[in-house]
This record gives structure tokens, C-alpha cells and sequence, in this order.
């Protein structure tokens, strides 16, 4: 008996450095680029691990709960660490940034998330990587949310180390990831005496006997599934235009928040200003007196399909996400979001008008 996912033909280094070619492409990069065969933790851990250590002094950015994360690993890592923290409703500032090197002109690590999907903002990293690059740390970015979002530009920008997954506004498989890594990147890791080796963790282990053996002998077998699915999605992201699958996810925010705006009920967006909401997912206040996890279970018992969520740990009770990215970045799974968060609002007895919301989308969706 045979299977389309089984017996398939082994997939080469060949195949897998044709693979890594694209991503790289889709980055504009002429870092190295690498895939890595797991989730995005794998490279997000493995980049920090390898590059910060007890001489580093860290500035980690939070502005969500992946920058309280890295925090914790740079912390574990021993590096000294000076967490900038932004309100969740906005985005971090290059001033900020600026001012945190002036006060600490020790600081040789920076760690950002362009967007936190979890939250909902987008960090101005064009803007931050100039402050940085001036300053001349180390520049470590989480674009795993943002890539086929919005632009996602390493060399452009001087970020050193640049992570990103496929899982969201790409539309992929979650079960590969991929780092893009500078030499500045490369050369901090080899002087540090704490970067895993011999370890699933090591970025070093895969330069030495990949990048520099010229790509010619995996050092284990691939996820071949997962690689095929990568593969794929950037075919049809380079099918489609990487301008045209930006747009898209660009409309889908604009649509969602508002159309939010114009369903009531007491429904307002979570991050404040426009210009710092991110493309890939756009948060909701839930309206005082209502808890947001009860709304979006109510929404889903409307409608299964749509894809809410309620936020993380405590911001579960005042957070409703809608997940726009990917497959869901469409017209259709805004209008029905929405509908169905009307439904779980007029249940509580709170005034919606949803053919309002529904108008608002069409004439936001550009």
C-alpha cells in the first residue's frame, strides 16, 4: 500500500540548499542562510545560546511575550540584561532605543520582535537597526510572525541575526524554520566559549559541517514532509508576488480594525494607533464588564471556522485576536470574524450592527 506523504524519494542536499536558495531570496539576503529542522524556538533559542554569554550586555525589547521569553534565555545564557519594556498597545520607538544606549553605552546585544502576533504590534525595525547599526551592537531579530507580512529586509536593515517560521503570514508548515546570519553573527559565536555544540541548539555545528563543507552532505536526515510544504509555500508566495501576499495581509488589518469599529458593542482595538498594529493579526479590546476568553468561545460556538483567539495568561480577559495571516488573510474570514463576534456581543445584551462592520470591511479592503 503506498501513501502521497510516504515512500518518497530521499530529499538531497542538493534539493535542501535549492530550498534554503529561496528563503534567501524572499529575505533579499546575501547572509548565510540556513533552514533549520524544527519549530521557530529551535532557531529563536539556538541564535541566542550561541551569540550572548556572561561578557554580553543585552538590551531585550519587550513588547510582548517573546520578549519576555528571549529575556529569560539571555538571562540563562549569563549575559547582563537591561529589558526595555513598551506598553502592549503601542511599539517601541528608535528614540527609546537611542536613550537606552546612552544610558548603558555598554550594551552590545539587541533583541526585538518585529511582530508580536500575540499582541498584536508591529516594531519599526528599519528605524531601530539604524540606532543599532550606529551604536554598533549585535542585532537579533524575531520576524517569524512578520515574513510574507510585511518587509522583512536583514541586510537592509543590519540585523545579524534574523529568524524566521513559516507558519503564519506565509502560509506554510510549522514544523521548519529558518535563520539568516551575519559575520559579525558568525564571529561572535565562535569567540564565545558558551555556544552549544554537539547539541540540536548549535547554529555552529550546522556552519561547519553544511555551510562550510559547501552544502553537500546533510548532517541528518531531513523532515522531508516539512521541507516539501516549505518548498511549496514559497512557490506560491513567488507565484503570487511577495508585494501582492503583503498587501493582502496589509488590507486584512485595515478591514478587521474597522470593521470593528463600526460592529459597537464596546469593541475597540487593542494596540492605539494604526501605523503600530501589526498585518498579521489584529487584537480587540473586549468591551468593559465582558471577558474576552467567554466572547471568543461564544464567537467560535457561532462559527467554528473563524479564526479568534483569546490572548495569553491574563491578557485573556480583556484580549480577543483575530488571526488574519496566511490562508485566513482573505475578505471572507474578516466579514465572518466579525460576524461572529457580533453574535457573542448580542448575546450579552450589548448594541452591534453588524451589516455596519460588514460595509466597513469591503470599503476598507483595498
Amino acid at each position: 500500500m503506498t501513501h502521497p506523504f510516504l515512500d518518497l524519494a530521499p530529499l538531497g542536499a542538493d534539493r535542501f540548499a535549492a530550498i534554503e536558495d529561496r528563503v534567501a531570496r524572499l529575505l533579499s539576503t546575501e547572509q548565510d542562510v540556513m533552514i533549520m529542522q524544527g519549530e521557530a524556538l529551535l532557531p529563536l533559542e539556538g541564535a541566542i545560546r550561541a551569540a550572548a554569554g556572561p561578557g554580553t550586555t543585552a538590551l531585550n525589547v519587550v513588547t510582548g511575550p517573546y520578549g519576555q521569553t528571549f529575556g529569560d534565555w539571555l538571562r540563562d545564557c549569563g549575559a547582563t540584561v537591561i529589558d526595555l519594556a513598551v506598553p502592549f498597545h503601542t511599539a517601541v520607538t528608535a528614540e527609546e532605543i537611542r536613550q537606552a544606549f546612552a544610558e548603558h553605552p555598554e550594551i552590545d546585544f539587541v533583541s526585538l520582535v518585529h511582530a508580536e502576533a500575540a499582541t498584536g504590534n508591529t516594531n519599526p525595525v528599519a528605524e531601530v537597526g539604524e540606532v543599532v547599526r550606529a551604536h554598533g551592537a549585535l542585532f537579533y531579530l524575531d520576524a517569524v510572525a512578520s515574513i510574507g507580512a510585511e518587509p522583512v529586509l536583514p541586510d537592509a536593515w543590519g540585523v545579524d541575526l534574523c529568524v524566521i517560521g513559516a507558519q503564519k503570514a506565509m502560509g506554510g508548515p510549522a514544523g521548519v524554520s529558518a535563520v539568516s546570519v551575519s559575520e559579525r553573527a558568525w564571529a561572535r559565536m565562535a569567540a564565545n566559549p558558551k555556544a552549544p555544540r554537539r547539541s540540536y541548539l548549535s547554529l555552529l555545528d550546522w556552519k561547519e559541517r553544511w555551510i562550510d563543507g559547501g552544502r553537500k552532505a546533510l548532517l541528518h536526515a531531513p523532515a522531508q514532509l516539512e521541507m516539501l510544504a516549505l518548498e511549496a509555500c514559497v512557490e506560491r508566495i513567488e507565484a503570487a508576488g511577495l508585494d501582492a501576499v503583503m498587501a493582502r495581509h496589509a488590507s486584512a488589518a485595515a478591514a478587521t480594525r474597522a470593521g470593528a469599529v463600526a460592529l459597537g458593542g464596546g469593541l475597540e482595538p487593542y494596540v492605539y494607533e494604526a501605523r503600530d498594529a501589526a498585518p498579521v493579526a489584529t487584537t480587540l479590546r473586549a468591551p468593559a464588564g465582558s471577558v474576552a476568553s467567554e466572547l471568543v468561545r461564544r464567537a467560535l460556538e457561532a462559527d467554528p471556522a473563524v479564526p479568534l483567539a483569546a490572548g495569553g495568561g491574563p491578557l485573556a480577559k480583556e484580549m480577543i485576536r483575530v488571526n488574519h495571516y496566511g490562508a485566513d488573510a482573505t475578505p471572507g474570514a474578516v466579514r465572518a470574524s466579525l460576524a461572529a463576534l457580533g453574535v457573542a456581543l448580542s448575546e450579552q445584551g450589548l448594541p452591534v450592527d453588524v451589516e455596519a462592520a460588514l460595509r466597513a470591511v469591503e470599503g476598507a479592503w483595498r
